[in-house]
């Protein structure tokens, strides 16, 4: 049987094994508990089992005196959008993001339409623990509603970026493949493309949950997308996850550019236009990093997860943050992970770089990524990275989230898993050898502690 996963970003589980009935209704409870009644916006993405488990939550919002909006099948971020447009005290997204399809999950958002920030969070699973709720009578029970202009009003705020020029951009038409891998992007993805003038050719659309193939947008789950960029002779493509908050890129040759530089592309563009602040987490591209400095902008880590880096961002003003899945994060339009804000500052940056996607990305400082875990059951992972922190102590060593150890050219990152016995190692350097190299030096030195 697979774990829960319960972290800020909400939980997750398989159905029928660990999100269960029981547990989908112990923790909207709880939230509706929390929330103390209330406009609670509902969206999900488009999984065969969202229709059930959108019918538990309602109606246990319902039972906790809550005014539902019901949003239907949706991008996460557009649940977040929508928090604002109705001055909602919060909003729950069914989505179990890039997992495959026989996940689902909650996220839980505040009034202020991002996720629950940490503290909040751990009062509503806890709450959920104790099996907390607060079960209306009869003339206090909430109510449903349905709203069918979410979408719309989504692609209206991402063409009213201040950064773009939607004209020009119609005037170029791009032609563009889109896999929205059968998940919530089906609508909203081409439908914003249509919008700037592009001529789309999509992919996986329909909205079935039933997912043409992994659904994490990696380079090797985009095999049909690439072939498809380079049969229609377009100018890029675009992938999505299941719930719309993280974008990849297909460059004009067909080839996978790596999920780090949607938001190095995104950045570049903005600080070209506007001096201010960027916001990722530690184990973001130094890509990034390295435009930032080159426009003079203060850029600063935080802990991985959407809710850290936005309340970083919110902290010091920035104006573009986001995490190197392929997350961007614009304040403009709202602090929350958003594909069809990336898809659209990727149009604008290749219509003003003039050349091809291919040559845009070659325009950018190089960096090969390689992601690498390794059991450590029985082992005690804190020790594991203080003494790793000792032996590097020379360096430039970081301790905010796991353990990152900074290099001339390269860089490694360890974190341990909290809801299973391994470490992850991310390490980046100017080459994938070079990356494979650093990984495998210091997967070598953890095997060696055991």
């Amino acid at each position: 049987m697979s774990r829960l996963m319960v972290s800020i970003s909400g939980l997750r589980g398989e159905i029928g094994s660990t999100l269960t009935p029981e547990v989908i209704q112990k923790y909207t409870l709880a939230f509706a508990k929390y929330i103390n009644g209330g406009k609670i916006i509902l969206g999900r993405d488009s999984r065969v089992s969202g229709p059930f488990v959108a019918d538990i939550v309602r109606g246990c919002l319902v039972a906790g005196g809550c005014e539902v909006i019901d949003i239907g099948i949706v991008p996460t971020p557009t649940v977040q959008l929508e928090i604002e447009h109705h001055k909602a005290a919060g909003g729950i997204a069914i989505t179990a993001s890039h997992n495959p399809v026989q996940w689902n999950g909650l996220k839980f958002m505040a009034s202020d339409g991002r996720f629950l920030p940490p503290d909040a969070a751990q009062q509503v699973f806890s709450m959920a623990d104790r099996n907390e709720k607060d079960l209306k009578s009869w003339e206090q029970l909430g109510s449903v509603i349905q709203d069918d202009g979410a979408i719309r009003r989504h692609v209206q705020k991402v063409l009213q970026i201040s950064y773009l020029d939607t004209e020009a951009i119609r005037k170029r038409r791009f032609k563009v493949v889109v896999d929205t891998v059968n998940g919530a992007g089906g609508v909203i993805i081409p439908q914003l493309l249509k919008e700037l003038g592009c001529e789309v050719i999509a992919i996986n659309q329909e909205p079935t949950g039933k997912f043409a193939h992994t659904p994490e947008p990696l380079p090797e789950n985009l095999t049909e997308l690439c072939e498809r960029v380079r049969s229609e002779k377009a100018d890029l493509g675009f992938a999505v996850d299941p719930d719309v908050d993280r974008c990849a890129i297909v460059d004009n040759e067909g080839n996978p550019i790596g999920e780090e530089y949607t938001l190095a592309i995104a950045a570049k563009l903005v600080f070209s236009k506007q001096p201010g602040r960027m916001v990722v987490n530690m184990s973001t591209s130094r890509a990034s990093e390295d435009i930032a400095k080159y426009y003079n902008c203060m850029f600063v880590r935080s802990k991985v997860g959407e809710i850290n880096v936005a309340e970083k961002m919110k902290e010091i003003d920035a104006i573009i943050g986001g995490e190197g899945n392929g997350g961007v994060i614009l304040p403009e339009v709202h602090l929350g992970r958003d594909a069809p804000v990336a898809v659209a500052l990727t149009l604008q940056a290749l219509l003003e770089h003039g050349g091809s996607l291919k040559e845009l990305k070659a325009s950018l400082p190089q960096y090969n990524m390689v992601k690498k875990k390794i059991n450590i059951a029985g082992l005690d992972p804190d020790k594991i990275l203080t003494d790793l922190q000792e032996k590097y102590k020379d360096n430039d060593i970081d301790t905010l989230d796991g353990l990152k150890i900074d290099f001339e050219k390269s860089w490694v990152h360890l974190r341990k898993s909290n809801t299973e016995p391994i470490i992850r190692v991310i390490a980046e350097a100017p080459t994938s050898k070079e990356a494979e190299e650093l990984a495998g030096r210091f997967l070598k030195e953890i095997t060696q502690k055991s």
